[in-house]
């Protein structure tokens, strides 16, 4: 027994010292119900996301004590509830689907031999002790120990983020997410699933990860003001309706109309189903959407950390130059090249893209030595000459090692070609024959992914920072960054980062590219940017990736990449094309910039309420409006027209900086002069005209309709005159909408409203006309942008 095989047999032993005697029939059923079946987030994950949120809470208290002690017909601002969650959780079950369809279609199977018969199974029926051949293209699916190899070349850049292949030895262990590249091997099971390599790296993948983006957290921001608000004004209100002992179904009714109104409740359905639509326009390119609000996340991004294998480049080699040897012209030196990558009985992918680069007529191949990793040099003699390739000092280069040597030093890989004399030996050595006449080199670097160039050129006009992290070579990852446009202005390799946290986020700062960099290392460079204030997205598609993929603010991961990274995504380019990464961005900035115009008037109307609440709601009268009636009104008003308006093209600016502040400029004032204009006419109907509650209730709402819808418009003063003419026919229809309510007598019981007389209709109109004309003095002009805001 060779020492080899002593220590696989010794690591063997190791791995399944707990096996013990259990039956494989066992074992397996044991470890299904263990792992199950997760290429992607899970229901519960995507139900708790979308239902437990601070906003569904509160209206789902408030519905809850309206339906116990109110009137279920004032119910009807639950369904905002309803329909936020369902909009977020039918988007995000269908990017599930999608991503486990993805995941069936490229999923491993390996060929595992029992009782001296082979097999295909599929991964999580491997267990531990088995016997697993490898052949080119197959992927490991359990940790193992090497017990035979044949010229067996591992690829591990998903592990690693090292794109060259590795030749490991017999006895050395190999890892879960390999990829056998060339040669044959077998390995003995030591570990699966969850005790697997892979499994420990990626275990904090399976940790729950919903990331605000920064409309959602400015929005929370605001929500969290409301809830002190109303908590606040609850109680000032409470207090007044206990001391006028008002009974507890009008104490609830009016407590519901006053603080539910303080909550921009259509708000948050508006921003679910601006992102679901988002989101299907993406699909349509490619692009799946695990969360909701990645697109919109995407507008704000300002440093992109990427990987270079997958993300940058293919699993294929490009020729990026030829460098002729003395008296030797290029044509000469690229015919030669072209004759023999053509005339090779087997390509390997160097010989490849030496192909693609100089396509020639293959000729009889008299003799050939292939390739092989010990010699690092290939041959075939052709009829007329016989050509060499490999690596500079085994095939010679004389004048040209200097040349070589820098082409190394900038991470490019180097060839030289030499032509030979004679019949090639039989039994070829390590050793070329003496005698080789050097033609020249061949330098050549990974393929680049399409349009990878133009989209970092994109990305740099927009202002965003492009990091590459790797596990390659740092000079090798510096020239592709080089080739796709990224300025490279520090080198530095993961063993330099330091430990001191400000220290590190000097580093993550400065550095441009990071190799041979551990995932841990990925992972602290992203938290250290993170906590410098930058806005991080992390492209990433191998398990290596997972660590910074959940440590970023977006994680983007390849389609083609590793199912862990594609779980923890929040976008995934299912096509793998890093070309959609702009039209993702516009589609974000768009969302974005909607989404703020349509927040002042759902803020406009929270400040309404607070108004109406530290006005009339303290005092004696009955309260202006009930629940049911603004949300009838909220809905025509309001909800209708931002559902058109956040969908819509637009132009303008997009980030969220300062975005409570434009908000509050916009809503206090428009909430006050609306508030104004309800309480001046309901007090008006109430007590000069001597009409009843309901009659005066109709009058408050016929005011507070036509002044939202003036605020509707003086909202997209700054638009096109086709889009001001579009956004004023839609605010006529939703006016004639609401008259028709009045009318018919089916909306108008349901909604405790009366069929307006000319006095009501003209005490509304002229309430109105005072508060727009308030609001025109303040800047809220229809011909004019309101405010400067646009």
């Amino acid at each position: 027994m060779t020492s080899d095989q002593m220590r696989a047999d010794g690591a063997l032993a190791r791995g399944l010292a707990d096996l013990g005697n259990a039956e494989p029939v066992g074992r397996l059923s044991r470890r299904r119900r263990r792992l199950g079946r997760t290429s992607s987030r899970s229901y519960v994950s995507i139900v708790r996301a979308n239902v437990l949120t601070v906003f569904n809470l509160i209206i789902a208290g408030f519905g809850g004590v309206t339906l116990i002690f109110g009137d279920p017909q004032d119910l009807l601002f639950l369904g905002v509830v309803v329909a936020n969650s369902g909009i977020g959780i039918a988007q995000e079950v269908r990017a599930k689907r999608a991503l486990d369809r993805l995941s069936l279609l490229v999923a491993a199977r390996a060929t595992v031999q029992r009782d001296g018969v082979a097999s295909q199974v599929d991964p999580d029926e491997v267990l531990l002790g088995d016997l697993v051949l490898l052949a080119p293209g197959d992927q490991l699916v359990a940790d193992g120990v090497l017990v035979t190899a044949h010229e067996l070349g591992l690829d591990e850049a998903v592990l690693t983020g090292e794109s060259e292949p590795r030749r490991p030895s017999i006895g050395e262990d190999v890892h879960s997410g390999a990829f056998a590249v060339e040669g044959t091997g077998t390995y003995r099971v030591t570990a699966v699933g969850e005790e697997s390599f892979a499994g420990r790296v990626t275990g904090q993948a399976r940790s729950f990860r919903h990331p605000r983006s920064p409309l959602e957290r400015a929005v929370n921001r605001m929500l969290y003001a409301t809830v002190a608000l109303v908590l606040g004004l609850g109680a000032l209100l409470g207090y007044s309706l206990h001391h006028r002992a008002v009974g507890l179904h009008m104490a609830v009714t009016t407590s519901t109309a006053g603080v539910v109104t303080l909550i921009p409740d259509g708000l948050m359905v508006l921003v679910s189903l601006t992102y679901a639509a988002a989101a299907v326009r993406m699909s349509r390119r490619g692009v799946l959407a695990q969360q909701l609000n990645a697109i919109e996340s995407l507008a704000s991004v300002d440093t992109i950390c990427i990987d270079k294998t997958g993300t940058l480049t293919e699993g294929a080699l490009r020729v990026v130059e030829i460098v002729p040897a003395a008296q030797i012209g290029e044509a000469a030196l690229s015919a030669a090249l072209g004759v023999l990558a053509a005339s090779a009985s087997a390509r390997n992918i160097t010989l490849r893209a030496i192909a693609d680069a100089y396509p020639a007529e293959p000729q009889p191949v008299l003799s050939e030595v292939p390739f092989s990793s010990r010699r690092r040099w290939s041959a075939a003699q052709l009829p007329d000459e016989t050509l060499f390739i490999g690596a500079p000092g085994r095939i010679p280069v004389d004048s040209l090692a200097g040349t070589a040597h820098r082409h190394q030093e900038e991470g490019r890989r180097v060839l030289a070609i030499a032509r030979g004399f004679g019949a090639l030996p039989l039994d070829a050595g390590d050793e070329p024959p003496e005698g080789l006449v050097p033609l020249g080199l061949v330098v050549l670097a990974e393929e680049l992914r399409p349009c990878v160039a133009e989209t970092i050129a994109f990305l740099r006009e927009e202002g965003i920072e492009i990091k590459v992290l790797s596990g390659d070579d740092p000079n090798t990852v510096a020239a592709i960054a080089r080739d796709v446009g990224i300025p490279v202005t520090e080198i530095s390799q993961g063993s330099e980062i330091p430990q001191d946290p400000d220290a590190l986020r000097s580093f993550a700062t400065r550095a441009t590219v990071v190799g041979r960099i551990s995932p841990e290392g990925k992972q602290a460079i992203v938290r250290a940017l993170c906590q410098d204030g930058r806005y991080v997205a992390m492209i990433g598609d191998g398990v290596n990736d997972v660590p910074a993929l959940k440590a970023s603010r977006l994680a983007i991961a390849q389609g083609s990449g590793t199912q862990m990274a594609r779980s923890v995504s929040d976008l995934v380019l299912v096509s793998g094309d890093f070309a959609a990464v702009p039209p993702l961005i516009a589609e974000g900035r768009q969302a974005l910039r909607n989404l703020q115009r349509v927040a002042k008037l759902y803020l406009t109307k929270s400040a309404f309420a607070a108004f109406l609440i530290v006005t009339v709601g303290l005092g004696a009268d009955a309260y202006p409006l009930l629940p049911r009636q603004l949300s009838l009104g909220g809905g025509l008003a309001i909800a209708v027209p931002t559902f058109f308006l956040a969908l819509a093209p637009s132009r303008g600016p997009w980030r969220p900086d300062r975005f409570a502040t434009r908000v509050a400029r916009f809503a206090v004032p428009a909430g006050v002069m609306t508030g104004t204009a309800v309480i001046s006419s309901y007090l008006f109907a109430l007590h000069s005209l001597d009409r009843s509650v309901a009659d005066a209730r109709t009058v408050a709402l016929t005011a507070f309709v036509v002044t939202c819808l003036y605020l509707v418009m003086a909202l997209e003063a700054g638009g096109s005159r086709r889009r001001s003419a579009l956004v004023a026919g839609m605010c006529g229809a939703m006016a004639l909408l609401y008259v028709a309510s009045l009318f018919a007598p089916l909306t108008r019981h349901f909604f405790a409203l009366q069929a307006p007389d000319v006095g009501m209709v003209a005490t509304a109109l002229l309430a109105s006309a005072v508060a727009i004309w308030a609001l025109m003095l303040c800047g809220f002009a229809v011909r004019g942008a309101p405010l400067g805001d646009h």
